[in-house]
C-alpha cells in the first residue's frame, strides 16, 4: 500500500511539472491556436497585478510592456490614455477583472484582448534583482485565454571592468550601486518582456503576420539569470 501512495504522488508531481511547459516540438501554431484563431488586432495593456510588496512595481513593470507588444505587430492603445480611463471608470486595479467578463473593454478602447501581467517576485537582494512575472492575454469577445508565460528572471548587477586590483573591484560596485538607484528595476522589467514576447504570435502589422504557425513555441515558463 505505501508503494501504491508513493508511485501515486510521483505521478502526481510529474503531471504537474508536465503540465507547466510546452512538449518540445509544439508549433506556435498548436500552442496559441486561439490566438491565431481570434486574430486580435487592438489591444489593451492593464496595470500589472502586483503580489509582491514592492510598491512600485506595477508601475515601472507597467510603463515597459507597450512597446514589445507593439513591435509584435499589434496596435496597443495609448498607455497615457488608457491610465487616465481606467482611473476616472475605477479600473485601475486590474485583479478585479481577471476573471470577469471583459466586454467593456472592448466598448471603451476597442480592444480585441487585454494584457494581463501578474508580478508574483520582484525583490532586490545584494547586487542582484529577482522578478517572477507571468503574461496573460484575454480575449475581450469570448474571455478565453489566447497567451500565457511565465519569466522566472534575475539580473546581476555588478558590472565589470576586468580590472581585478581592490580599486577596480571597489569602483565597479561604486558604479553599480549609482546605476542601480535610477535603472535596475526598469531594466529587469524590460528584459522579462523581451523574453516573454519574444514567442508572441505575430499581428497584423508585422511582415511575419501569420507566416510563424510553424515556429516552435517555447517554453512556457522562462526561467534567466543574466548580468547586466
Amino acid at each position: 500500500m505505501r508503494k501504491y501512495w508513493y508511485l501515486l504522488i510521483i505521478g502526481l508531481v510529474v503531471l504537474t511539472q508536465t503540465s507547466c511547459s510546452v512538449p518540445a516540438g509544439m508549433s506556435r501554431g498548436e500552442v496559441y491556436s486561439k490566438m491565431y484563431e481570434e486574430d486580435p488586432v487592438s489591444i489593451l495593456v492593464m496595470p500589472p497585478i502586483n503580489n509582491t510588496s514592492h510598491v512600485d512595481a506595477k508601475d515601472l513593470l507597467y510603463t515597459s510592456i507597450s512597446n514589445h507588444v507593439a513591435e509584435a505587430g499589434y496596435y496597443v492603445v495609448s498607455p497615457l490614455i488608457a491610465m487616465d480611463v481606467l482611473r476616472n471608470e475605477s479600473a485601475y486595479d486590474a485583479e478585479y477583472f481577471f476573471d470577469a467578463p471583459l466586454g467593456k473593454f472592448k466598448e471603451f478602447f476597442g480592444a480585441d484582448a487585454v494584457v494581463f501581467a501578474v508580478i508574483d517576485k520582484w525583490s532586490k537582494v545584494g547586487f542582484e534583482i529577482h522578478t517572477v512575472i507571468r503574461y496573460v492575454i484575454k480575449s475581450t469577445t469570448t474571455n478565453d485565454i489566447l497567451f500565457d508565460r511565465t519569466c522566472d528572471l534575475t539580473l546581476n548587477l555588478v558590472q565589470d571592468s576586468g580590472d581585478d586590483s581592490l580599486f577596480g573591484l571597489l569602483t565597479d560596485v561604486l558604479v553599480t550601486a549609482i546605476d542601480a538607484v535610477t535603472t535596475q528595476h526598469i531594466e529587469a522589467a524590460r528584459r522579462a518582456n523581451a523574453y516573454i514576447f519574444d514567442d508572441l504570435p505575430r499581428g497584423k502589422f508585422s511582415p511575419m503576420y501569420q507566416q510563424d504557425k510553424e515556429y516552435e513555441a517555447k517554453e512556457k515558463v522562462v526561467v534567466k539569470y543574466l548580468k547586466k
